[in-house]
């Protein structure tokens, strides 16, 4: 039986009778391992790379291997069952759902900001892009520091004269889809332009260039000067990268902290089936890019032992896990998200 108490520690002690009882032993009467494989987004991978690490270290028996490779990419294992779980920064589209033999649970775990990290070493004050600037960047309709309508947001700044790269994801990614439905909602010429997706037409040019997974973003901006590009806050504040304050729907210039990103989420309420979206928030105080990162786990599991594990490692990840959210750079789940959450888990067996 799944227990779901407040305390960790019985929790843990529960899941190590569980796995006694229902691993089968070796001849020389040692507990078998139960491995959970999982895959999916970089966006929360410092995250779920500690929460697992940590997990495992506390749980005798338990052992988890999750591999970021972007959301497509785990998607795509989840609907080919080649996982227990998957991760994705879009969560699933209805399509996708449809594809997967016996359904899914879509569990939000954590939240984050998709910030615009960029390289101007002799830019000494915190830069400001307006919605026209950025959208602008983006569109490869603004593509020098100086242009104007990057200016006369940055009054007393002085903006180099260097060419603009931006910097893309490779893969099909959830950070690409978060910060697409954002443009979006925001652009209409975007939103008939590119558009939303995991992977979209950026435009052709030689100062778009592509890099693999978050990390693979980071490490592009911070190699070349005068680039731009989008990464999930964790990933920029690692790699110390300046990230530029965004105007909000309000009409404020936000920066990407972690209480501006909890005043997007305020006005969230979690739908049934757990798929909310905030493309543009209107609170004063909101940063306007900011998404839930979910998992993805099946209703049915062949194994019951590996479904038992499955869901206390989700309940300790939505307790104990969430104490080090803000210190890894990502948002706290609110008690009421914690408390639906959980509640999903019976549909996990």
């Amino acid at each position: 039986m799944l227990c779901r108490l407040a305390f960790p520690f019985v929790a843990i002690t529960a899941l190590a009778a569980a796995i006694a009882g229902c691993s089968s032993s070796t001849s020389s009467g040692s507990v078998e391992s139960i491995k959970l494989q999982g895959s999916g987004a970089s966006f929360p991978a410092p995250l779920y790379g500690r929460w697992f690490k940590e997990y495992s270290g506390a749980v005798n028996g338990v052992r988890i291997d999750y591999q970021a490779k972007g959301s497509g990419g785990g998607i795509k294992d989840f609907i080919e069952h080649t996982v227990d779980f998957a991760a994705s920064d879009a969560a699933m589209n209805d399509e996708e759902i449809g594809q997967v033999d016996g359904g899914v649970v879509l569990l939000p775990m954590t939240a984050g900001s998709v910030v615009l990290a960029y390289n101007l070493p002799k830019l000494k004050s915190p830069l400001k892009l307006s919605r026209e600037a950025y959208v602008g960047i983006f569109l490869g309709k603004i593509s020098s520091w100086d242009d104007a309508a990057i200016a006369k947001s940055n009054d007393g700044v002085e903006l180099p004269k260097l060419p603009i790269t931006v910097v893309q994801r490779a893969d099909s990614s959830g950070t690409t889809f978060v910060f697409t439905n954002h443009l979006s909602a925001v652009s209409e010429e975007f939103k008939n332009g590119p558009g939303v997706g995991k992977s979209v037409n950026w435009p052709s040019s030689d100062k778009f260039i592509a890099a693999p997974k978050n990390d693979g973003v980071t490490a592009t901006i911070k190699q070349t000067p005068g680039a731009i590009g989008y990464i999930e806050f964790g990933f920029a504040d690692q790699a110390k990268l300046p990230m530029a304050n965004l105007e909000s729907k309000a009409g404020k210039f936000v920066s990407p902290s972690l209480d501006n990103a909890k005043a997007a989420l305020a006005g969230v309420e979690m739908p049934a089936d757990m798929r909310a979206w905030l493309p543009d928030p209107e609170a004063d105080s909101a940063y306007p890019i900011v998404s839930y990162t979910w998992l993805l786990c099946y209703p049915k599991y062949e194994d019951t032992a590996k479904a038992d594990a499955l869901k206390e490692m989700i309940i300790w990840c939505l307790n104990e896990g969430q104490n080090s959210s803000a210190e890894m750079g990502y948002v706290p789940l609110p008690a009421n998200v914690v408390e639906a959450v959980t509640a999903k888990l019976d549909s996990i067996q």
